[in-house]
């Protein structure tokens, strides 16, 4: 159906490039407090907010006499939330970490790796994944290289801290593909947010609190980072992700370093080079070919990891 194809597509970019801009605020974010009393805030923001939007969509159902849509069994949506919440909470964090002492742009690249490690994953659980599907990742990492590695490339502990959050942001990409279609995305997403802001309201007791006089220079990131990237993003993958295959939506949202550079230049006034224009290019292909159906011939059509944007 239509409206499946839209929610499958449309949706990533719309997260992709929510995501792209807070890489900025989570930057200004990093200057003036802790990675685990960063994502406390933006936690706390998240889950106040999806708990007031499944406040007014169960008023709105009851309103028109409808029957409260079920939430999946309280089971599958707690160790959904667990799961999922555990895992994002530790990717933030690295993330978070790694952005105090590496720069935005290689940032985006290796976090964006996870286009790589979701078909690999897929392969190590015994799925297949189409052939052409590969093509469309190695095209956006090539685009990721040409936008965002501009400096010579060298490791450093920031770059090592965000690729283990590559990993993380693997781990959370499967876990939402295994319980999206178990339980309600939003409540989901809000119980993720719950999760979040416990693990990291713990770490955040070893943190030095940020000064309240500098209150209007963070408040503003701080807002952004919960309410869109956290609240409204995170909750757009996992209605994303439902009966969807989740490479091709990996590689969908990876465009947050597109957006990240389209931000740049429009907010920041910074100007893109040929290269990078070109890497624009290699990710707009690569989202097309993600577009793209896959068949996948044999028995093995059964159990793939890319079920064929059959909608």
């Amino acid at each position: 159906m239509k409206v499946n194809r839209v929610r499958q597509n449309v949706l990533p970019l719309v997260t992709a490039m929510i995501w792209g801009t807070a890489f900025v605020a989570q930057s200004v974010g990093a200057e003036y407090m802790g990675p685990f009393t960063f994502n406390t805030a933006r936690a706390v923001i998240a889950f106040v907010f999806l708990l007031g939007l499944c406040g007014l969509r169960a008023a709105w159902r009851r309103s028109r006499g409808e029957t409260p849509a079920p939430a999946g069994s309280r089971r599958d949506l707690i160790l959904g939330g667990l799961c999922c919440g555990v895992a994002l909470s530790v990717a933030s964090f690295f993330q978070q970490k790694g952005l105090e002492t590496t720069t935005p742009g290689k940032a985006g690249f290796i976090t964006a790796l996870y286009i790589v490690l979701v078909p690999l994953a897929g392969l190590a659980l015994g799925k297949k994944v189409p052939r052409a599907l590969w093509l469309g990742v190695a095209l956006a990492v090539g685009g990721l290289y040409c936008l965002c590695v501009t400096e010579e490339l060298t490791v450093t502990g920031g770059d090592l801290y965000v690729l283990v959050c590559a990993f993380c942001f693997t781990a959370q990409i499967l876990v939402v593909d295994h319980f999206t279609n178990k339980v309600d995305g939003v409540a989901l997403s809000c119980v993720q947010f719950l999760v979040m802001t416990i693990l990291s309201a713990a770490g955040a007791l070893t943190e030095v609190l940020p000064p309240l006089e500098l209150l209007p220079e963070y408040l503003g990131p701080v807002l952004y980072v919960g309410v869109f990237s956290s609240g409204v993003a995170y909750t757009l993958q996992i209605l994303a992700q439902k009966d969807s295959n989740p490479a091709v939506v990996s590689l969908l949202m990876s465009m947050e370093s597109l957006f990240a550079a389209i931000a740049g230049a429009i907010i920041l006034g910074n100007r893109m080079t040929g290269r990078e224009y070109l890497g624009c290019g290699l990710m707009l292909a690569a989202v097309v070919l993600a577009q793209l159906p896959y068949p996948i011939r044999g028995k093995a059509a059964g159990t793939a990891f890319a079920d064929g944007q059959e909608v």
